[in-house]
């Protein structure tokens, strides 16, 4: 069969040029079915940038065919391809047209066509590296055989911007009492600063990577979560797959639990020995450390003599409540906790939940059960939050994809917008016009709600007296 050839109507990314499939005869192509909000699509990353360097012959293209409203809008998936480092041209599939043409029912899914333009297969997941190589070893001679096999870059890129200010991409962030931890995410670094926003320490050296040692000579790879325990901040190093443990007195880093590559759910052990999968959130209580492991669909605990093991959640990707080893989750992304009980959003469902013995769903319903209503817990609705922070009595939600801050009253069981337009945008002032764009991380130090603005690679600050959100001013080293 040959493959359909691209609509003449959508736009481009990554590029200065729109394509045809026909264009790209003499060169395997394979098409990368993605959207942003998916963990397993941030998996297959890269491994397509390994194949794209291993083979000159093949061109990848990414069609991303959005799940959530808010990625339908071509500038979040400019957002998305700069944060997520994607290299490779990508298509916008609006309306899914693309998607319903090839057949696919799955976030990512792959199809691989041939140098004449027909499909050679498709598959579905993550490990499309180990899948292709042994293919592309044995098609290769196969069509040189038959002459025009071309190599070299078809489709030339554009270079990618970047943030110009302190920040980029910041993802989560934490208080000790006293500052303000960052995870400036895209930098590889966690900053720590007042909160007037004052240097105060740096960890990591902003390098993409994995090395213990000093503040100043170790690598972090898009860090997010960070959880403050005495002199220890431990942080998701999400990139990694890992939990690290950074002294702030020694000013020293190392990892305490993840191999270092994401694995399947298992049934965890010492920590450097367990393989983990995008951990993105940390919330200590008791004396654990709850981690939410988005790539697995889970919730996991770590004692601090570094055992680290499944709690919550069976692995299977969805929504059901019930005792811990069978309910189901999906891509749980935040933690915060009240003492006694541990709550998180789960962002794919779009939902707030509550661990109380068993787990209990409090917004949300399934997968596609989406949008931004507020009002009682039983007709609310989120679109893909990220982070979240209990206060007396309430939780506060960065309801993400909706560009809002939210509160929810747990006595009342009521949900309330109480910053942001639910557009994107940048605007300080009161709360009910303040802007934000895909906010992620929420925290608080006195009556100053700090804000981790992802894509406005900024701190913003919702002072709960007035009602006004400002910018943090960071005076950072870099």
């Amino acid at each position: 069969m040959i493959a359909p050839e691209f609509p003449e109507d959508l736009v481009w990314l990554n590029t200065d040029h729109s394509y045809r499939l026909g264009d790209l005869r003499g060169r395997f192509v394979l098409l990368d079915f993605w959207t942003y909000c998916c963990i397993n699509c941030m998996h297959v990353v890269p491994d397509l940038k390994m194949l794209e360097e291993r083979y000159p012959e093949l061109v990848v293209i990414g069609v991303h065919s959005a799940k959530f409203e808010n990625e339908m809008r071509v500038e979040n998936i400019e957002k998305a391809v700069m944060r997520y480092g994607i290299e490779h041209p990508v298509v916008v599939d609006s309306g899914q047209t693309l998607w319903r043409t090839y057949g696919i029912r799955a976030w990512p899914s792959f199809v691989l066509i041939a140098p004449d333009g027909e499909i050679l297969g498709r598959t579905s997941g993550e490990g499309i590296f180990s899948i292709l190589m042994p293919i592309m070893e044995q098609l290769i001679p196969e069509y040189e055989k038959r002459g025009g096999l071309h190599r070299g870059d078809a489709v030339p890129r554009k270079a990618q911007k970047k943030a110009s200010g302190p920040l980029s991409f910041p993802g989560k962030v934490a208080s000790d009492g006293d500052n303000i931890f960052i995870a400036d995410s895209n930098n590889n670094r966690v900053l720590i600063v007042s909160p007037e926003g004052r240097f105060v320490d740096v960890i990591g050296c902003g390098e993409e990577g994995y090395s213990d040692g000093e503040f100043g000579e170790a690598r972090l790879f898009r860090p997010q979560g960070i959880a403050v325990v005495g002199d220890v901040a431990y942080i998701a190093d999400t990139g990694n797959h890992m939990i690290r443990a950074a002294d702030l007195r020694r000013r020293t880093l190392m990892r305490v639990a993840g191999t270092g590559r994401s694995g399947y759910p298992g049934l965890g052990g010492r920590g450097d020995e367990a393989s983990l999968s995008s951990p993105w959130d940390l919330v200590f209580a008791g004396d654990h450390l709850y981690i939410a492991m988005a790539g697995f669909h889970q919730i996991w605990r770590m004692d601090l003599d570094g055992m680290v093991e499944p709690f919550a959640g069976s692995g299977a990707e969805g929504i059901a409540d019930g005792p811990l080893e069978i309910s189901r989750m999906a891509q749980p992304s935040g933690l915060t906790t009240d003492g006694k009980r541990i709550y998180f959003v789960d962002s794919e469902s779009s939902s707030l939940r509550v661990i109380d013995g068993d787990v209990r769903t409090l917004i949300g319903r399934d997968l596609f059960y989406f949008g931004d209503i507020d009002g009682d817990f039983g007709r609310a609705r989120l679109q893909h939050p990220l982070g979240l922070f209990y206060r007396n009595g309430s939780i506060y939600i960065a309801d993400t994809y909706n560009h809002r801050i939210k509160k929810a009253d747990l006595s009342e069981r009521s949900i309330q917008t109480i910053a942001g337009t639910g557009r994107p945008g940048f605007a300080d002032g009161a709360s009910d016009t303040a802007a934000f764009y895909e906010p992620s991380g929420i925290t608080f130090l006195g009556d100053s709600c700090f804000i981790a603005d992802t894509n406005n690679h900024a701190v913003r600050i919702y002072d709960r007296r007035s009602g006004e959100v400002s910018t943090m001013r960071i005076d950072a080293k870099r």
